[in-house]
């Protein structure tokens, strides 16, 4: 007896699994086959035939950034940024220091000579910001990288606002400063307590 009531349920539950599959294969068709207009093909729903409809006047286009050309996309005139939109303080370089650990230490460590923890577990070394090729490259080719990312590097458009990668390109610049300075780039009410140490 509790042999076939539990032939039952289960014939019962496989009834109901083989209909509800069926009803949404059935959907599923139904969803794909809706009646739309596909690009590029003839629509007798509009008085000039045409399928493809111009956008609406005042339309902006969508991750269309208008505004300040060196800010948001870091090209003058469509060449890239030799200099900072803003002026660097040592807000802005505090705020870049900030995001540089969150974001770029992983890989490019605390120094920027490419040495970051996931390097040291094997993962390949980013270039080194103290080589002469970034040293001379224009602000405005890191905040292409930073923005796009290149090799490796995942682009950061999405985690950091515009503001916030200037920051990190203005901490940069101090910490290639930092790893290359000489004496004669201290000043010189500073350089005589260096030069007894």
């Amino acid at each position: 007896m509790k042999s076939n009531i539990e032939k039952n349920r289960l014939l019962t539950l496989s009834l109901l699994l083989v209909s509800v599959c069926l009803l949404s294969c059935q959907r599923r068709q139904a969803m794909y086959a809706q009646p739309k207009v596909t690009p590029f093909k003839e629509s007798d729903f509009f008085a000039d035939g045409r399928g493809v409809r111009s956008p609406v006047p005042g339309t902006v286009a969508r991750n269309k950034h208008f505004g300040d050309e060196q800010l948001l996309h870091g090209t003058v005139n469509g060449r890239l940024a030799n200099d900072f939109p803003f002026p660097i303080t040592r807000q802005v370089l505090e705020r870049g220091m900030g995001r540089y650990k969150i974001y770029c230490t992983p890989c490019h460590g605390m120094t920027g000579a490419g040495n970051g923890m996931v390097v040291q577990r094997g993962f390949y070394p980013p270039p080194t910001y103290h080589q002469d090729r970034l040293r001379q490259a224009p602000p405005g080719h890191f905040f292409n990288v930073i923005t796009n990312g290149m090799g490796n590097m995942n682009g950061y458009a999405v985690q950091l606002k515009p503001e916030d990668r200037w920051a990190i390109i203005a901490y940069i610049r101090a910490l290639q400063l930092s790893q290359n300075a000489t004496l004669a780039d201290v000043p010189a009410d500073k350089r005589s307590s260096l030069e007894a140490q």
